[in-house]
């Protein structure tokens, strides 16, 4: 019997999933990926000079280094990349399903979910809002946002080996299931009449899940749609609005401490 086209592929994805591999670059993002014990590491490569500032992080990791001539770092990362001479292959993390991290996850009960977010370097910047505000899980969909990659892991900082970033496959479905959970979801936008105090007013004790579009777009409409509320940073004056990941580090500032 034939199988459906939908499960051939969902198996061909599953298979993709299991052969996909991330390098990671930079000192800051080797060194707290080799200390995570969650990540599974692959393949070092390193620099004489790169080798001596890890030498720890790589003895605890047990891991064997690649060493290399600098005039030779042959690794499969943008050659634009600041590398700093440390390089690490690594699979994705697994933070397991939505309801687990969203329902019993470290932290306090606030989600961000990022709807189309492509540019790796403001994903990054959010991750890092999301650990230093303690929000429990980073959402964005499969297709259309940034993966898991060197560039992103920069900019987080250290957070990618630490915060939740879960990549679900429709994000519309996701926020139905937070819903169900008890999450009262606020999506962002520059127009809304709604303030986000006023949303988060609203909100009283309830899990929330903010929810920012990319820039330029904003929210989908489907995504709008499914928002529980509207809101907006206010700003003063009609100059310009805040990119995402400054406007996700307000929006997380605010729900943290309201």
């Amino acid at each position: 019997m034939k199988k459906p086209a939908w499960v051939v592929d969902k198996e061909r994805a599953k298979r993709a999933e299991a052969k996909e591999t991330v390098w990671l670059f930079g000192l800051h993002a080797v060194r707290d990926a080799l200390l995570n014990p969650r990540r599974e590491k692959l393949r070092l490569v390193v620099t004489k000079n790169a080798f001596d500032k890890l030498e720890d992080a790589v003895a605890a990791s047990g891991l064997e280094p690649e060493m290399v001539d600098p005039r030779k770092f042959d690794v499969p990362i943008d050659p634009g990349s600041v590398h700093q001479g440390a390089a690490m292959e690594v699979k994705p993390l697994n933070w397991g399903s939505l309801e687990d991290v969203a329902v019993s996850g470290e932290g306090a009960p606030l989600v961000v979910l990022l709807d189309r977010v492509t540019d790796p370097h403001n994903a990054g910047a959010v991750l890092r809002s999301a650990e230093v505000f303690g929000a429990r899980a980073v959402i964005a969909p499969r297709h259309h946002s940034a993966p898991e990659t060197g560039a992103l892991a920069k900019t987080a900082s250290g957070a990618l080996e630490r915060q939740p970033y879960l990549r679900v496959t429709n994000l519309a479905d996701a926020m139905n299931e937070l819903r169900d959970m008890g999450y009262l979801l606020i999506g962002l936008a520059g127009e809304a009449e709604l303030t986000l105090t006023e949303a988060l007013t609203q909100a009283g004790t309830r899990p929330v899940g903010l929810v920012m579009g990319a820039e330029g777009p904003g929210l989908r409409e489907k995504t709008r749609e499914t928002c529980d509320l509207i809101a907006r940073i206010p700003a003063s004056g009609g100059f310009g609005s805040l990119n995402v990941s400054n406007a996700a580090a307000v929006a997380l500032y605010a729900a943290a401490t309201r």
